[in-house]
């Protein structure tokens, strides 16, 4: 499964005129979009069907599958149990005008918890069932019990902070536009944004502020899914900010390999979340993030591992 970008030229693999003459939508309708993507089809009790959001560059985006996996698996579990935590492996890009089916069996019911596990498929080509992404997710009653957290370090409030659309402003490419108007996620960065150049500080640390582009009413599985949809957007750029790399560094290509959340609150994605990330290595062509977010109080709802595939090439 590609990340956002895959890309060996600036911004992508998107044709220049990709997006040319297209009206761009409004901040409701592209947060109206995603919830409609998580609204998957079911076949059977176990089985449901997603489609895919077209994406900069022709591929799937992993959020999306996580996104749409963490709603299939929670459609089966018994009512009042909400996911805590997903181990996802991305195993082949995903064809975006294929439909993806989501197979789902169920592990364990016990007393408070109950185990699902998840596969991902889409026909190819030959007309064989191609596995694009495996996962398992426990979800649990919410219950009392012991608590302490760590909490989040101080950074600027995200309303006096650019948008992406501020940031690129100026940029006519296709990707950028696509970033600028039709991502769902608000996302500003509180460290320096490196879609186009490197910060230069070497720094394996970065933060960014993210929400909802426009407030959403949903289920509360589908803002669990939305934050795993979040999850997946940034955890490579602790990584090229380290390597002093920026998205359009010439040659580069990035692809995620494996992606874990636990989820330690539940929370509302109409507010913000300061999405705190850290690249502690990188080796063999791989790079590894952890994660953490947490809301506006300061407090962690969640955490998240991601290690990607990030190869570039002279």
């Amino acid at each position: 499964m590609t990340s956002e970008t895959p890309s060996e030229t600036p911004f992508g693999t998107a044709t220049p005129d990709a997006a040319a003459g297209a009206a761009d939508p409004t901040s409701a309708d592209v947060a109206r979009g995603l919830v409609d993507l998580l609204d998957l089809r079911r076949i059977d009790e176990r089985t449901f069907e997603g489609y895919s959001n077209p994406q900069p560059g022709g591929h799937v985006f992993g959020g999306q599958v996580m996104g749409q996996a963490t709603v299939a698996m929670g459609r089966t579990v018994p009512e009042g149990r909400r996911i805590h935590s997903s181990f996802g492996y991305f195993l082949e890009a995903g064809a975006p005008d294929v439909p993806i089916r989501f197979t789902v069996d169920a592990l364990r019911d016990g007393g408070s918890f109950s185990v699902r596990r998840v596969l991902a498929t889409q026909t190819g080509p030959d007309g064989a069932e191609r596995t694009i992404f495996a996962t398992t997710g426990s979800f649990q009653e919410l219950q009392k019990g012991l608590e302490h957290e760590s909490t989040a370090p101080e950074a600027p409030d995200p309303e006096g902070l650019p948008t992406t659309s501020e940031v690129l402003a100026g940029i006519e490419h296709p990707v950028a536009r696509y970033w600028a108007t039709q991502r769902p996620i608000d996302i500003r960065h509180v460290t320096d944004p490196i879609y186009i150049r490197p910060d230069g500080s070497a720094s394996a640390t970065q933060m960014v502020w993210m929400r909802t582009i426009a407030p959403i009413e949903a289920q509360p599985l589908v803002h669990d899914a939305i934050l795993a949809f979040a999850s997946d957007y940034t955890p490579f750029e602790a990584i090229l900010r380290r390597q002093g790399l920026s998205w359009v560094t010439p040659g580069m290509r990035a692809a995620t390999i494996d992606h874990a959340i636990w989820w330690h609150r539940h929370v509302d994605v109409n507010e913000w979340l300061l999405y705190v990330q850290h690249s502690p290595a990188a080796s063999g062509g791989r790079g590894l993030t952890e994660g953490r977010l947490y809301d506006r109080s300061g407090g962690l709802v969640a955490s998240v591992t991601q290690e990607g595939m990030i190869r570039v090439r002279s």
